[in-house]
């Protein structure tokens, strides 16, 4: 009888200690930085981006990918010592991306808002944006107010999936609201007289009233809202979102930040770069 309480005991403890083997080899192969890893591995870090959002990011004529945040991008895959990949997609399509690794981060004129935190991690912000209205409508340029807009006999878009899109559902429901699937089909919009106005981010209205001065476009002098734009990251990898956290704050403090900002948003000297 005690022989036979003695191989019981022996088998349980053998299989205790198996199964502990088992989590510390399972331990020993998960990483802290599963997507750091994955970044270095592979020799190359990819960046979501609408391409789309001058003077954040946009296509030229031989279709290059421009703009603020790919200079980001690449300061951050140089850093790595890594190539940089850029994925264009429509800006709604860039957080599922992602969220289900399909891309490494998101640099695309994302405003950072408690939703989307709540998914993903944010580094910054690097830019302070704010929402704004482009119009053709002269009288539209001189409005304070979104309640100003929401009237029924005002048509009005906004890019679909972005915080403009909320901003006109919640501010402006009675107004009649078409989704542009990037800023430029909404400038085209608005050029032809398909909507009143286009509400996006400030900077945007400002260059797309610079880039077609024959069109006689308009937006407001001061933006509605405020807008801290971030790079967004993947969720369960802190040691990267740590590490681009202090790389933007390197590039920040060194004056580059600046310095690419102003060119972007005020020389314009790239206007004739693009389709």
């Amino acid at each position: 009888m005690k022989k036979t309480r003695v191989f019981v005991v022996l088998v349980l403890m053998l299989g205790f200690l198996g199964a502990c083997a088992q989590m510390g080899a399972v331990n020993s192969s998960s990483s802290p930085a599963p997507v750091l890893d994955r970044i270095q591995k592979r020799g190359e870090l990819v960046v979501g981006t609408a391409a789309s959002m001058p003077p954040l990011n946009m296509t030229t004529k031989d279709g290059r990918i421009i703009g603020l945040d790919i200079d980001l991008a690449n300061y951050i895959a140089d850093s790595l010592d890594v190539r940089l990949r850029k994925e264009k997609m429509l800006f709604k399509d860039l957080l599922p991306a992602l969220e289900s690794g399909k891309v490494d981060m998101v640099i695309s004129g994302v405003t950072i808002t408690a939703e989307r935190n709540a998914k993903v991690a944010f580094v910054g912000p690097y830019y302070i944006s704010g929402k704004g209205v482009l119009t053709s409508v002269a009288t539209l340029s001189s409005i304070t107010s979104p309640d100003d807009l929401d009237k029924k006999e005002f048509k009005i878009t906004a890019l679909e999936g972005s915080t403009s899109e909320r901003f006109v559902k919640i501010q402006m429901p009675t107004a009649v609201y078409t989704p542009a699937e990037d800023y430029d089909a909404g400038v085209q919009m608005v050029i032809e007289g398909k909507v009143d106005a286009m509400i996006a981010d400030h900077p945007i209205c400002v260059i797309s009233v610079a880039r077609y001065p024959q069109h006689d476009l308009f937006t407001i002098v001061s933006p509605f809202t405020y807008e801290p734009l971030g790079i967004a990251l993947p969720a369960g990898d802190p040691l990267l979102v740590n590490l681009v956290d202090n790389l933007l704050d390197s590039i920040a403090g060194s004056g580059a930040l600046e310095d690419a900002t102003r060119y972007w948003f005020e020389k314009g000297e790239w206007f004739d770069q693009l389709p």
